[in-house]
């Protein structure tokens, strides 16, 4: 088994609209947890929300809003337990975000910076 990062787009749709959605996603991570692949799952808020930090000149220069303006921003991701590549992209297949929008399909790295050797990731 190997860990897969399904991550998935904000829902841009009128309210009546988004309660159908959410029912529909709701359902989707129900039968991800009931088939024992769903392992993690973390919604992030709007862009909106965002506060960007970036160093010039040795000084921080703190931003509210996104970094970028985009039409798709990241709206959360699952981490999911299966086989392959294959069994992954069948899981975001059935995400209702693949109906509206994008979901896009990762690996999980195994350890970090701090349990691997750098050497790992300059390699890459």
């Amino acid at each position: 088994m190997s860990s897969w990062a399904v991550s998935y787009t904000h829902l841009d749709v009128y309210k009546r609209q988004k309660e159908h959605w959410l029912g529909a996603y709701r359902a989707y991570m129900e039968a991800m947890a009931k088939a024992g692949v769903l392992k993690d799952s973390k919604g992030l808020h709007q862009t909106s929300a965002a506060t960007t930090v970036r160093v010039v000149n040795g000084k921080t220069e703190v931003l509210d809003g996104p970094y970028a303006d985009s039409k798709e921003q990241l709206g959360g991701f699952h981490i999911i337990e299966v086989p392959d590549l294959d069994a992954a992209i069948a899981w975001a297949a059935r995400s209702p975000t693949a109906l509206h929008g994008v979901v896009e399909v990762r690996p999980v790295r195994e350890g970090t910076l701090l349990t691997n050797d750098i050497a790992t990731y300059v390699e890459m």
